[in-house]
C-alpha cells in the first residue's frame, strides 16, 4: 500500500480522500490556489502546497505543476478526485511517466470514453444496446440537418467531448434544430474547446440509472449495483439514491451484466460509472461511462458498507479486487442530496460569499455529511457552489425519505442563499415520494417546487408567530443577561418587556421576507404576548419556552412545537415540514425618493466571463430580448433587456470577464 498520495483536487472530495487514507495511515499531500490558501482541504491535510492562480487554469488544472509537487513531496501517487484533470487521459500518462502511479483507470481506458460518439460506437460492436443516432465525425451543419431529420425527433443533440450537463440540448422538431446546434456548439466550444457533437433519439420520460463497476489489472470486472439519478433539473443530478424504485430484479441484473460488459470492453480498471438511460418499458440504453469517482458515491457506500476510495487505492497499489460480485451485497436504502450556494427562486443563480451560518445535523449511523467548507469559510466565484453532500440511509426507501426531510430541517445556512428549501419541497413531492420521477420532470414542473406552489395561510401565521415569539424571547434574554452585569441589575428598565410610562408595554418589530416587510407589534413578556400584524385579528401567545433550538408555545389555545435558530440578525422557524426564514430589520425606516430602478441597463448578476454579445449600440430590443451571454460557475446566464428601447451602449466584449453588478449594456432613455 502507498505511504504518501497526493490529491489533485479541492473542496469536498479533497477532504473525502483525506478521511479514508487517514484510516489506512497514508499521508496525504493537498494543492491549493490563491484562493484556496485557507481552505479545509488544506488544514486537513498533513502538508499542501500552492500551485497558482485562483482560475482553475492556472492551478487545479495545471498537470504539470502538480506532478512536480508530487515528486517535491515524495508521493507515490495522484487521486485526481472528480472533475478538473480526473479524466484527462494526457494527464494520467504524465503521472505514470514521472514513475507515479495514477488512482484511476488506464489513459488508453479514458481515451476510449473521451469521446461520447467514440464510446457508442465501442458499446455496440460490444454488444451493450444504444440509443439509435448519428456519431459520424463530418459534422457539416447541413449534413447533421439531414441525419437529424432521418433519425426523427424528438432528438437530443450532445457534444462528443466532456460531460456535466454541458453542451446537451433537445429539439422536438426540424424547424428548432439549426438554432439549437448552435447553441449546443458553442458552448461545447466554451466548456470542452472542441465542437463536436453526436446525435440520438431522445426517450420520452426516460429513468437516469448508473452502474458503479471496479475492475483490477488481473482483469476482474464487477459491478456493485445501480444508483437511481432521474431527479434532474437541466441535466444535472438533484438527487440521487440506492437502490432504484423503479428496477425489478431482472432489469437490475440485466443492466449489472451490461455494465460489466462495457468495462471489459474497453479494459477497465479502478472506480467507474456506466450510465444508462431506462426507457418506461424498461428498455435501457448506454449513456457514456464516467471513468472517476463520482459525486455521489457516497449512496453506494451506505449500501454495500464499502469504501470505495479504499478500493481505489488498494487497487491502484496493485491489489485485486477484495470482493467477488457474489460477495457483494446490499442492505437498506440510501438517498444524497447537495446543498448549494445558489437561489431557485433566481433560476437557480449561483451564488458566493460568505458562510455566516452553517447549521448542519449531527452525523450518526443514518446520517452522513461530506463537506469541504465550515462556518466561516467562504464560497468562491470560481468554483463549483456546492457547500455539502447530505447522505441518508435507513432500512428501507420510506424510513430514508424521512430521515432526508428530518436531516433537511435541522440544516440552515445564512451568507449566500442556498437551496435547502427546493431540497425540502422536493423531498415531499408525490413524484419522488412515489418513486415515479423522470429526468425531465423537474424541468416541466418547476413551478411545483417553488415557494408560491406551497402556500399555506395558517401555516404561514403559526410559522410568523413562532418567529415573532423566538425573537421577543431572545431579546428578553439578552437584556437579562446585559442587566445582570449592569451597575442596578435590579432595575424594572432592565426587564425587556417593552413596559414605560405612558403606554402598555408595546414592542415593535420589523422583518424582511424576500424583500418584502413585515410589521409587527407586540405586548406582553416571558413567553405571553399579544402579536399584532400577523392577519385580520390579533395572535394570542402563552407558555412559550425555548429550550435550544425548540420552541413549544400556544398559539390562539393551540400547542405548537417549532424548531427555532436566531442570532440577532435572522430568525428561522420550522414546523417539521415548513420553513419561515425572516431578516431581522430596524423597526424605524427612511423613505427614499429614489427608490427602484431606471431600467435603462442590462447588469451582471454575478462575476463571470461573457460568452457572446447579441446586441449593438443603435439596435432595437423587445422587453426581454437577449442582449449578451455570461457564463459564470459553469452556468450560462441569458442577459435580457428590462424593456423595448434602443440599445445606447455596449460595455462588455465576449472574452471579458465582469464583476457582479457591472453594467454591460444601457438603453437611450426613453
Amino acid at each position: 500500500m502507498f505511504e504518501k498520495i497526493l490529491i489533485a483536487n479541492r473542496g469536498e472530495i479533497a477532504c473525502r480522500v483525506i478521511r479514508t487514507c487517514r484510516t489506512l495511515g497514508i499521508r496525504t499531500v493537498a494543492v491549493y490556489s490563491e484562493a484556496d490558501a485557507d481552505a479545509q482541504h488544506v488544514r486537513q491535510a498533513d502538508e499542501a502546497y500552492p500551485i497558482g492562480g485562483p482560475r482553475p487554469a492556472e492551478s487545479y488544472l495545471r498537470g504539470d505543476a502538480i506532478i512536480e509537487v508530487a515528486r517535491r513531496a515524495g508521493a507515490q501517487a495522484i487521486h485526481p478526485g472528480y472533475g478538473f484533470l480526473s479524466e484527462n487521459a494526457d494527464f494520467a500518462d504524465a503521472v505514470e511517466a514521472a514513475g507515479i502511479a495514477f488512482i484511476g483507470p488506464k489513459a488508453a481506458s479514458m481515451r476510449k470514453m473521451g469521446s461520447k460518439a467514440g464510446a457508442k460506437e465501442l458499446m455496440q460492436a460490444a454488444g451493450v444496446p444504444v440509443v439509435p443516432g448519428y456519431t459520424g465525425e463530418d459534422q457539416d451543419s447541413s449534413l447533421l440537418q439531414r441525419e437529424a431529420d432521418a433519425i426523427g425527433y424528438p432528438l437530443m443533440i450532445k457534444a462528443a467531448h466532456g460531460g456535466g450537463g454541458k453542451g446537451m440540448r433537445i429539439v422536438r422538431e426540424s424547424a428548432e434544430f439549426a438554432a439549437n446546434l448552435e447553441s449546443c456548439q458553442r458552448e461545447a466550444r466554451n466548456a470542452f474547446g472542441r465542437d463536436r457533437v453526436l446525435l440520438e433519439r431522445y426517450v420520452e420520460r426516460p429513468r437516469h440509472i448508473e452502474i458503479q463497476i471496479f475492475g483490477d489489472s488481473a482483469g476482474q470486472v464487477i459491478h456493485l449495483n445501480e444508483r437511481e439519478c432521474s431527479a434532474q433539473r437541466r441535466y444535472q443530478k438533484v438527487l440521487e439514491e440506492s437502490p432504484s424504485p423503479f428496477l425489478t430484479p431482472e432489469l437490475r441484473a440485466q443492466m449489472g451484466a451490461a455494465a460489466v460488459q462495457a468495462g471489459h470492453a474497453i479494459d477497465y480498471v479502478n472506480a467507474g460509472t456506466v450510465e444508462f438511460i431506462v426507457g418506461q418499458d424498461g428498455g435501457f440504453y448506454f449513456m457514456e461511462i464516467n471513468t472517476r469517482l463520482q459525486v455521489e458515491h457516497p449512496v453506494t457506500e451506505l449500501v454495500t458498507g464499502l469504501d470505495l476510495v479504499e478500493w481505489q487505492l488498494r487497487v491502484a497499489a496493485g491489489e485485486p479486487l477484495p470482493l467477488a460480485q457474489d460477495a457483494i451485497v446490499q442492505r437498506g436504502h440510501a438517498i444524497e442530496v447537495r446543498l448549494y450556494a445558489e437561489d431557485p427562486e433566481a433560476g437557480f443563480l449561483p451564488g458566493s460569499g460568505k458562510l455566516e451560518r452553517l447549521r448542519l445535523p449531527a452525523a450518526d449511523a443514518h446520517v452522513r455529511l461530506d463537506s469541504g467548507v465550515i462556518e466561516g469559510d467562504t464560497v468562491t466565484i470560481f468554483y463549483d457552489p456546492m457547500i455539502a453532500k447530505l447522505i441518508v440511509s435507513d432500512a428501507d426507501r420510506p424510513r430514508a425519505l424521512a430521515r432526508l426531510r428530518a436531516a433537511l430541517a435541522h440544516s440552515e445556512i445564512a451568507g449566500p442563499k442556498s437551496n435547502i428549501e427546493f431540497l425540502e419541497r422536493l423531498a415531499r413531492h408525490p413524484a419522488v415520494v412515489q418513486g415515479t420521477i423522470d429526468t425531465g420532470y423537474l424541468d416541466r414542473h418547476l413551478d411545483e417546487f417553488m415557494p408560491a406552489a406551497q402556500a399555506d395561510e395558517a401555516a404561514d401565521a403559526d410559522l410568523l408567530a413562532g418567529a415573532a415569539v423566538a425573537e421577543l424571547l431572545a431579546q428578553e434574554r439578552v437584556t437579562r443577561e446585559n442587566a445582570a452585569v449592569s451597575d442596578d441589575p435590579t432595575s424594572p428598565w432592565a426587564i425587556a418587556d417593552g413596559w414605560r410610562l405612558g403606554h402598555g408595554g408595546r414592542r415593535s418589530l420589523a422583518f424582511l421576507r424576500r424583500d418584502q416587510r413585515l410589521e409587527l407589534s407586540a405586548q406582553g413578556s416571558a413567553g405571553d404576548y399579544r402579536i399584532d400584524g400577523i392577519g385580520a385579528a390579533a395572535v394570542d401567545v402563552r407558555g412559550a419556552r425555548l429550550n435550544g433550538d425548540e420552541l413549544s408555545l400556544r398559539i390562539d389555545g393551540r400547542a405548537r412545537r417549532l424548531r427555532a435558530l436566531g442570532d440577532g440578525a435572522r430568525v428561522v422557524v420550522h414546523d417539521g415540514e415548513r420553513r419561515l426564514r425572516l431578516d431581522a430589520v430596524p423597526v424605524y425606516r427612511h423613505e427614499s425618493a429614489a427608490a427602484g430602478g431606471s431600467g435603462n441597463s442590462v447588469n451582471a448578476p454575478m462575476p463571470g466571463r461573457v460568452v457572446v454579445v447579441k446586441a449593438a449600440p443603435g439596435d432595437a430590443v423587445e422587453a426581454g430580448q437577449e442582449v449578451m451571454v455570461i457564463e459564470a460557475m459553469k452556468m450560462e446566464l441569458s442577459l435580457k433587456a428590462p424593456r423595448a428601447g434602443t440599445i445606447a451602449e455596449i460595455r462588455a466584449a465576449a472574452g471579458d470577464f465582469v464583476e457582479a453588478d457591472a453594467v454591460l449594456a444601457t438603453l437611450e432613455t426613453a
